[in-house]
């Protein structure tokens, strides 16, 4: 049986894909491309990897928004990350969580979508 080898990409469904888009460009420095898509790859430096999870229907780890679909992104510094998003007006939710696997915090996209930014544990 062939087996999966990784996420192949998260979709977010939008009213404006351009302005969305520029907005995870400009706030989150995602790259990306004309048509409204980008391309990681994993390895050097920063290699990792991505986690594909299902929850149940009922859970509210997605927060209030009511959507099907949560992105989650690897930051290096989380508190930097969150302190420059509040200054560029970004909702940036309070909770901060920690584990043994990292650091997890949340802010709210011009969309309503909570977007998860986790910043890995040593060696994670």
């Amino acid at each position: 049986m062939a087996r999966v080898t990784g996420i192949g990409g998260v979709f977010l469904k939008a009213r404006d894909p351009a302005t969305l888009s520029a907005w995870y460009r400009d706030r989150l420095g995602v790259p990306v491309q004309e048509g409204n898509f980008a391309v990681f790859t994993w390895g050097g430096e920063h290699a990792g990897s991505t986690v594909w999870s299902v929850f149940p229907q009922d859970t509210d780890y997605f927060g209030p928004s009511g959507v099907g679909a949560m992105v989650n992104f690897r930051v290096e510094d989380l508190e930097a990350v969150l302190a420059e998003l509040r200054e560029d007006g970004v909702e940036v939710l309070d909770h901060v969580e920690e584990h043994e696997f990292g650091r997890f915090g949340w802010i709210v996209d011009p969309e309503g979508n909570r977007v998860e930014l986790w910043q890995p544990s040593e060696g994670a």
